[in-house]
């Protein structure tokens, strides 16, 4: 495509599989009035001769999922670059010193990635609170309806959800709970008891929260300071019979404790991640009645992918009008989220 010295070059840099859901054709077109950009070039590897024209005149990176890693040789490769528009969550392992030394501005879609989160993550709550995978499981056994005595226990009036972590997708899942008739604790150590107030929680210190909580939803970042903070002893703190939803990574959760809380069946689970990712062929986790098991699907998939491209776009047109990025991503954040 011959360039457009009005607009901003552009080039993709990642698994190309993902970019016709990521930009369906009306975002596409849409990109192509912003930006000078080939559609069909898209970088695997910043050392391939067949990319290194385009590379050298690129002031935009549009990256994904399968981007290569945006060290020095990203830089050397492209050394008109200024941006990078990444069109998926987390970009603590896509950026490398080198390009942050080098004052190149990034973006992520991390935000509209949060939302199908949240809402699985409210979806999980609401079965679960109404004990539904119990009871598929005894009906699929039985083909009876439950007694009065069986379901004394199941309902989500007055359920008290523990939230740990008011990330992007916390704050969403804070939201969606609003109209329900939940009392909410939330554990941040960024966050003031009055912030937590405005988001309908109430915070407390995260032993607190576990002790409380009839269900406990992990929404904090992966980083070392919560390597796994659900550990041996804060499992035993959830009350028996009580719910651990896992969507943010599974190097939370010690792994090892974990499978001995659900195999004891004292504990139930619903688990979108898991470490390792896939588990081994002869975990027990995928059997047990008191595990949902889910691989990983909590995220962004399908026409959800439409909303990352989006994002994207838009950046790119802040980026064309000389405007500042709406979801800039700082290397001083990276501490302290995902």
């Amino acid at each position: 495509m011959p360039s457009r010295p009005h607009l901003p070059r552009a080039v993709f840099a990642m698994d190309p599989v993902h970019i016709p859901q990521l930009f369906p054709p009306p975002l596409m077109a849409r990109l192509g009035r912003t930006a000078a950009i080939d559609p069909a070039l898209v970088v695997r590897d910043f050392a391939d001769p067949a990319t290194a024209e385009a590379l050298t005149g690129a002031e935009v990176l549009i990256t994904g999922w399968g981007c290569p890693h945006l060290g020095g040789d990203a830089l050397a490769a492209a050394p008109a670059l200024r941006v990078v528009l990444h069109a998926a969550g987390s970009v603590r392992s896509l950026v490398g010193d080198a390009l942050w030394k080098a004052g190149v501005t990034v973006s992520s879609a991390v935000t509209a990635n949060a939302l199908p989160v949240a809402e699985y993550t409210l979806a999980m709550i609401l079965l679960t609170g109404k004990d539904a995978f119990a009871h598929r499981e005894r009906y699929r056994a039985t083909h009876t309806c439950p007694s009065a005595a069986e379901t004394a226990a199941t309902g989500n009036v007055g359920r008290r959800v523990g939230v740990i972590g008011a990330s992007r997708v916390g704050r969403r899942l804070l939201e969606l709970l609003r109209p329900f008739d939940f009392t909410v604790l939330l554990h941040d150590p960024y966050l003031g008891a009055t912030e937590a107030a405005g988001l309908g929680a109430e915070l407390m210190p995260l032993e607190d929260l576990l002790r409380h909580s009839d269900i406990v939803s992990l929404h904090a970042p992966d980083i070392p300071e919560t390597y796994r903070m659900l550990d041996r002893d804060r499992l035993a703190l959830i009350r028996d019979g009580g719910v651990l939803i896992n969507t943010s990574r599974g190097a939370l959760v010690d792994p090892v404790a974990l499978t001995d809380e659900l195999v004891s069946g004292r504990l139930h689970a619903v688990l979108d991640v898991t470490e390792p990712e896939p588990l081994p062929a002869g975990s027990p986790l995928y059997d047990l009645p008191n595990v949902f098991l889910t691989p990983h699907v909590a995220g962004s998939l399908g026409n959800e992918l439409e909303r990352l491209g989006r994002i994207v776009v838009e950046e790119l047109e802040r980026v064309a009008a000389g405007a500042g990025l709406a979801h800039e991503v700082r290397e001083i954040d990276l501490g302290r989220v995902a």
